[in-house]
Formats: structure tokens, sequence, C-alpha cells
């Protein structure tokens, strides 16, 4: 079984977990410190920059899927020409961060381009839905998303500048939003949905119930300064994703 094939598995059993070391990540020490810890904990991917140096160096240093996150198609039609298995349009918050923000028509504008230049050398394709614009221009943005055969959407929260959470409200305030999108796009597209933002080992159970397939772990992995804490986060939440997989077996 290839890699990204492992990975649509974990899709199909409803607890996959994508490692996102971050979009505006380029400490390559930094990375390879959150790729070496999804390895050890049994992660089933890891979502790094578009940094061709730093993609590199994390193909030769692991056999999890890679997924490579960028908004330029192509530094995407790129990544995957160096290894990368998959290729995420999206994990807007860092870019948020610098004013940037982006509608339905021009994310699927970025998704064409995007696949023009992949041509026959078609790869895994997850996008994010923009969180912050209405459900309605969400729905069908997956929908046209699902229609053209992209793997997966992942969904996202609000970006705040303020990082001073507080106890589990705070918790869930932060992916409260991503929880509520994620509920919604079940409802109305049969694709597999990723739920990232706010998403750690208190919210991750609420992200599966919402109808998750997947969930992406980034903030709660990537401030962490030891490879020993970010391993016991990641593995916390994959024993929350097993849980959900026998869950829903026992439905079968």
């Amino acid at each position: 079984m290839s890699r990204i094939e492992l990975f649509r598995q974990h899709l199909i059993e409803k607890r996959a977990v994508k490692v996102i070391a971050g979009i505006d990540n380029f400490d390559s020490e930094k990375v390879k410190m959150v790729v070496n810890a999804a390895e050890a904990a049994g992660a089933s991917a890891v979502d790094i920059c578009a940094d061709e140096n730093i993609i590199r160096e994390v193909r030769e240093m692991t056999e999890l899927p890679i997924f490579v996150s960028s908004v330029v198609p192509s530094e995407l039609a790129r990544a995957v020409e160096l290894g990368a298995d998959a290729i995420e349009l999206g994990n807007f918050d860092a870019l948020y961060k610098k004013g940037m923000m982006f509608s339905a028509l021009e994310v699927m504008s970025l998704v064409k381009e995007t696949l023009s230049l992949l041509g026959e050398n078609r790869v895994f394709f997850s996008v994010t839905i923009p969180g912050e614009i209405s459900i309605a221009e969400q729905i069908d943005l997956a929908r046209e998303l699902e229609y053209m055969g992209i793997d997966v959407i992942q969904t996202e929260g609000h970006y705040s500048n303020n990082e001073n959470y507080e106890g589990v409200r705070g918790l869930m305030d932060r992916a409260q939003l991503t929880l509520s999108n994620t509920i919604e796009l079940s409802r109305n597209v049969d694709m597999a949905i990723m739920t990232a933002t706010g998403i750690n080992s208190t919210t991750a159970p609420f992200a599966f119930a919402a109808g998750a397939s997947a969930v992406g772990i980034g903030s709660c992995v990537n401030k962490l300064n030891s490879e020993i804490m970010m391993i016991a986060t990641i593995k916390s939440i994959i024993e929350i994703a097993e849980k959900n997989k026998q869950e829903v077996l026992e439905l079968v």
C-alpha cells in the first residue's frame, strides 16, 4: 500500500490525523522536529510549507504521507515534482495575519490553475474552504470541488490575533466555527472532510462527532518546544481518532 493510499484508508475509517507544521513555518529544524514527532506518534500524515529545501529534507527523512500547503499554484505543482504525496490549497490562517482574505471564486480559480499546471500528474488534492465566507457559499464551493474530483476538503474557524485562550471555554470558542462548518458541509456533500483550526485533545472528539473523517492539528503541536511533548500530544489525539474508528465500525 502506497503512502497516500494508507492515508485514504484512514479517511475511510474516519480516523485520519494530519499534523500541520505550518504553511509559514520555514524553520527547517522545527519542521523536522514536528515531522519526527508525527512519525513516532503514528500520525496519518504531515503538512509542511512549500519551501523546496524543506520538502527535499522531509521527503528523505520520513515515509509518512507529505502534504505541502500553499496558495500559489506553481509552488504546489513543484512540490509534486519534489515528492509530495498530496497538496493542500489552503491552510489560510497564517495568511490572514498578513491581511489576505479568500473568496469562494478566488479559491476555485486557484484550484483550476493548479489542476491545469499538474496536467496528467494528478495527485491527492485537499482544498481548504474559507471559514469566514457564508455557509451557503461554503456549500456551493464544496459541491463544485466534489464534482471536480477533489479528494478532501478542510474546514477552518475564525482567525484571531488573540492567543491567550484559557480553559475549556477558550478552546471551544477557538474551534466553534470550524465545528459548525463541518456539520453543515457533512450534511451537504459526500466527500471526506478534514476539520482544522483549534483542534486538540479537547475539541477533536467534537470534530469527529460533527462528521469529520480527519482532523488537522497544528498549533497544539508546533507551538511546543519538546519533541517528547509533541509526541504525547499527537498520541492523545490519535487515541481519540482510533476510538472514533471503533464506533464507526460498530455502526456498520
